[in-house]
């Protein structure tokens, strides 16, 4: 069954609801009691991840996207 939560509470608690999620909790979260999204945890099977690159690790400030879309 969802938990329901207001939304500054979860601003003002993330930590405290990230770990209850990680535990399998499902919450509910309400904007002046209106559901505005749901976070469940991902199920192991659902979708593999893919590596991100950072950017700003190769060169500081990034890159341009242009060099980017001109080496693809």
């Amino acid at each position: 069954m969802d938990k329901f939560i207001g939304l500054k509470e979860l601003r003002e608690n993330m930590e405290k609801y990230a770990k209850l999620v990680k535990k399998g909790e499902s919450l509910v979260v309400l904007r002046r009691s209106t559901p505005l999204f749901r976070i469940s945890p991902i199920e192991e099977k659902e979708e593999e991840w893919e590596e991100v690159v950072d950017f700003t690790k190769i060169k500081r400030g990034g890159i341009d996207i242009k060099d980017i879309l001109s080496r693809i």
